[in-house]
């Protein structure tokens, strides 16, 4: 194993911290590959410019070969034939297209060779020889029961057809020579794989010698470019390919579906820009490659932190999508092309396609397909495949405070304080990486943190949290047992001579944890034993970073790809599932500290992402910039997260690097309290931002803005329940809720929260004091402003919202939902346990509405026992007779959704017997209530009776309301309230 001087490693480390600390800088795009620069991308690029360039000359080399196609039990088998360009003979491609009985297909193709072991490793690498096939062990949680009803209507030498799906209503066309599939719903075809011909699998081929030898003639030049086969250096690294070409790219193209999204992590729009030139478009594809890029740039398609390979399109009530499953480096370019309409045609305009063109550097082809038709039926299988939003702690949808660092537990402590005494509610205080000693995870800084326990008691007596962060390096020092177990039981991720990598980041020399390693994660879930971490509590929560991996010296600054992981799987086989097993290490541990029979839902942030990071905690955007481009920018990225099945996260409030303005940390906290994540963080060389700090008008619309997100927390909370059952997210793009209207297709920059009802439409930009925000048209076209209940009506166009600064986030409720909220100000969410419930009912054009509320304990696992209330709430204009026989023509209803109550049911409800409901507003109350004093109740349980009724009728466009004072009545019984 080589190494450097511990003086040049040193100055190199230096010269990266002098670097990231010069806020003057932007992204350093030399730090990073564009397309040219990474071998397979160019590759694969030039591959599709060759066969656009021959036109219907060219033929895809890939032939299904007949004789071996066979469908039985779900599954259609076959090898695809590839004909190699080198003239050697063709290459063997087993295929299977798996057919679920969610409705999803799939699509695999592997290289038998390589499948065999049938090749050899260059340079006596001891790296597996197969294409990486275990990225679905780590991202697939369930639906992949095999549909046993499929019918094959066809199999001859030139295609094969399956038709699928719950109602037999899908297709799979298998055309055979050359090799494509087109998938069609309903007669019509949805989805098309290589029609453009772009399928490469880079088959295993020995390494020639071509250098001419003296007294031979010259070697025949090379059919293909291998410039980047066999080795390709970057950033002063040398990734030494030992299994030489590798790479799989294919063409998926979305025939008349204009609009695409998805495909996270990128700072750019929601809907996806071409990337081959376009006008306003990019000239690099959309890059998948989970990277520590620090203060990226708006509006481009360069890699971040996370990747979830999840692409949606969507036109006028129709919405299908793609996952493709491959955890190497990934590219994807866009490309759209409009077909004119027929003259003849009149009225008709013509319809646009969007092609797209995905390729990996390495791993197998394997893609999912998913046919909807409704943006509510793709993110439902693709959550059944990959697994749903973990349900947090109630604690996680309040405040977050954080910044790196608090110096001190005194520090700690005075801040906790200072938040009570302006009456301003947060729950969980963080701690970067300075609370350590010397920066060694798993210690305490013996000077600036000496009584951690002691600073947890307190905050523990406001129902406070502490999250402390923890990364996957380990430093590289003597007299450190987390490191020297580390090397001697052979736990961390090698270098490619199969010693443990050394490389560097914050502590200096350092180690990694190789969590795809059994041993390692057993050892990692130790740690966090509280015998074995003193100073932390059952409170004590986690946040993990730099888990990309970042190497500060490193390509890329991240890993070599040459390196080895458990099982000798090189890194770029795995590289964006990495940050996926270190969260789960983290979540396993965080579960194994406590008592078995008594677990608590873990709580962990992570900055690196994949497809199933869902499944175990929350994300953020990054180190962002304190600027209003990078507030705008928050909105389409966490929008991009919700719709990829990524509900819990969030954006830095105030932006990570630099000092915002009084105005922009303002705007950025009533944008942020419609965060799923609320968390706000700062550099250690920005200003001290704690709220309390702000200039005294900037201090009360903070404060606003944050009463405003705990008084909704039950909504919140309902919302990721919703989340956690169906996969549907908690910010929901306006596509996602009005499919029908092609207007607000390519809208970012306002949404709305969940189910509620709640569309929002933050302040984004410097010096605005009013918004224009769009209202569908629609049958049910009637909203309300939340805080004055000014009436709107959704037409297609815009309507201005006033948003002074001192003001609120312009809130608007659309009419027929009913939403949970609690009024009393706490300190922080765990004091509002049993705090009563108002009920805020905002009726539709008919005078309807409906909405639920759940509730757990808020932080076991017992609601998965039924230990939980779930109620539906409808208020109904249909006429109804009341038990005394008078017409009553309003109604509102309390039903139980929890269908299969079990013991735990009862005894939670126990628990919350005195929780009730407080108050009732009804928004858009009818005239005819004008003059009711009073009216009826009934509770399952309790006898009939009268309560205060008050109608107020609206003015100037505002909408009338009514109240319903003190009904009484229990939040987890049955009851009626009669108008």
């Amino acid at each position: 194993m080589f190494f450097l001087k511990a003086g040049a490693y040193l100055a190199l480390f230096l010269s990266f911290l002098l670097s990231i600390l010069d806020l003057a800088d932007a992204v350093k795009h030399e730090n990073f590959k564009t397309c040219d620069q990474s071998g397979f991308c160019k590759r694969n690029r030039g591959y599709a410019d060759k066969a656009t360039a021959s036109g219907s000359a060219w033929t895809s080399p890939y032939q299904l070969d007949s004789k071996t196609v066979s469908v039985r039990n779900g599954q259609l088998t076959g090898v695809i034939l590839k004909t190699t360009e080198e003239g050697s003979g063709t290459v063997r491609l087993p295929l299977t297209i798996s057919f679920l009985d969610s409705g999803v297909a799939r699509v695999t193709v592997d290289e038998e060779k390589r499948q065999k072991g049938e090749i050899e490793l260059r340079h006596g690498s001891p790296a597996k020889k197969e294409r990486y096939n275990g990225v679905q062990d780590w991202v697939i949680a369930g639906g992949l029961t095999l549909d046993q009803q499929v019918t094959e209507h066809t199999t001859n030498q030139d295609e094969t057809i399956v038709s699928y799906g719950p109602k037999k209503n899908y297709q799979a066309i298998i055309k055979h020579a050359p090799f494509s599939v087109d998938f069609r719903r309903d007669e019509e075809t949805q989805i098309k794989f290589n029609s453009k011909g772009w399928l490469n699998m880079e088959h295993w081929r020995p390494k020639l010698d071509r250098e001419q030898k003296e007294g031979e003639p010259a070697p025949p030049e090379p059919a293909e470019d291998e410039s980047t086969w066999w080795e390709e250096s970057f950033g002063g690294n040398t990734d030494t390919k030992p299994k030489g070409p590798e790479s799989v790219g294919l063409d998926i193209t979305f025939p008349e579906y204009e609009h695409v999204y998805g495909i996270p992590e990128h700072a750019g729009p929601l809907s996806l820009k071409q990337t081959r030139g376009a006008s306003g478009g990019y000239d690099q594809p959309y890059r998948l490659y989970n990277s520590d890029v620090f203060e990226y740039e708006m509006d481009t398609p360069m890699t971040l932190y996370g990747a979830i390979p999840l692409m949606q399109a969507h036109r006028k009530d129709s919405t299908v999508g793609v996952f493709w499953l491959n955890a190497a480096e990934t590219w994807i370019d866009i490309v759209k092309t409009k077909s004119s309409s027929n003259p003849l045609s009149l009225g008709i305009s013509g319809t646009t396609d969007t092609q797209t063109h995905w390729f990996s550097e390495s791993g197998l082809l394997d893609v999912f397909v998913f046919l909807g038709p409704t943006p509510k039926s793709i993110i439902q299988d693709y959550s059944e495949l990959t697994g749903y939003s973990q349900l947090p702690q109630h604690f996680a949808l309040g405040y977050h405070q954080c910044r790196w660092n608090y110096v001190t537990d005194e520090d700690v402590k005075d801040v906790d304080r200072k938040f009570d005494k302006h009456k301003i509610p947060y729950d969980v205080i963080w701690l970067d990486i300075e609370y350590t000693e010397g920066k060694k995870y798993f210690t305490w800084d013996k000077d600036n943190f000496p009584d951690p326990l002691g600073m947890q008691k307190q905050l523990d007596s406001h129902g406070r949290k502490l999250v402390i962060i923890v990364d996957p390096h380990i430093k590289n020092e003597g007299n450190y047992p987390v490191v020297d177990t580390l090397k001697s039981q052979n736990l961390g991720i090698n270098n490619k001579e199969n010693n443990i990598f050394e490389g560097w980041c914050w502590p200096g020399s350092s180690y990694w944890i190789d969590a795809f390693n059994p041993s390692a994660l057993a050892w990692w879930k130790s740690l966090f034993a509280y015998a074995n971490f003193p100073g932390t509590t059952p409170n004590t929560f986690l946040w993990n970073d730099m888990n990309e991996p970042s190497v500060f010296n490193g390509p890329e600054t991240t890993m070599p790809k040459d390196n080895l992981h458990f099982g000798n799987w090189e890194h770029r086989d795995v590289h964006n599932v990495n940050g996926l097993t270190f969260v789960n290490a983290t979540y396993e541990a965080l579960l194994a500290r406590d008592d078995p029979k008594h677990p608590r839902r873990p709580f962990v942030l992570t900055r690196s992402f994949y497809a199933g990071s869902q499944r175990q905690g929350a994300m953020w955007t990054g180190d962002n910039l304190a600027s209003w481009d990078h507030l705008e920018a928050s909105i389409p990225m966490i929008l991009n997260q919700n719709i990829a099945g990524f509900s819990f996260s969030g954006a830095d409030v105030g932006g990570f690097f630099g000092n915002p303005s009084k105005e922009l940390q303002t705007r950025w906290f009533q944008a942020g309290a419609f965060y799923p994540l609320f968390r706000a963080h700062a550099h250690i060389d920005s200003r001290r931002r704690e709220p309390y700090l702000e200039a005294s008008g900037h201090v009360g619309s903070i404060t606003q803005a944050l009463r405003l997100r705990y008084s909704l927390l039950p909504a919140w909370y309902t919302s990721f329940h919703t989340a956690h059952t169906t996969g549907e997210p908690v910010m929901r793009p306006m596509w996602y809720v009005h499919p029908s209207d092609e207007a607000g297709f390519a809208l970012d920059d306002q949404f709305y929260v969940g189910d509620t009802g709640l569309l929002v439409k933050p302040v984004l930009k410097e010096g605005v004091t009013s918004v224009d925000i769009y209202l569908p048209p629609s049958t049910n076209a009637l909203y309300y402003d939340y805080f004055t209940f000014e009436t709107y009506t959704g037409s297609g166009k815009t309507v201005k919202l006033d948003a002074p600064l001192e003001g609120h986030t312009p809130v608007l409720m659309h009419g027929g939902h009913i939403l949970a909220r609690k009024e009393r100000p706490r300190r922080s969410s765990a004091l509002m346990k049993f705090d009563p419930y108002t009920l805020v009912v905002a009726l539709d054009n008919s005078g309807q509405a409906e909405g639920e509320l759940y509730i757990d304990d808020g932080e076991s696992f017992e609601y998965q026992n039924g230990a939980f209330i779930h109620r539906h709430f409808r208020c109904s204009s249909s006429p109804s007779s009341s038990s005394d026989g008078e017409p009553h023509f309003f109604s509102l209803v309390s039903d139980d959704l929890n269908t299969a109550p079990t013991k735990q049911t009862t005894a939670f409800a126990k628990t919350m017997k005195d929780v009730r409901v407080e108050k009732v507003i009804i928004v858009g109350a009818p005239k005819e209530w004008e003059g009711v004093k009073e009216v009826k109740v009934m509770e399952d349980g309790e006898k009939e009776r009268k309560v205060m009724f008050s109608w107020k009728g609206g003015e100037k466009g505002k909408a009338a309301w009514a109240v319903v004072r003190d009904p009484g009545v229990r939040v987890g019984r049955g009851w009626k309230v009669e108008f």
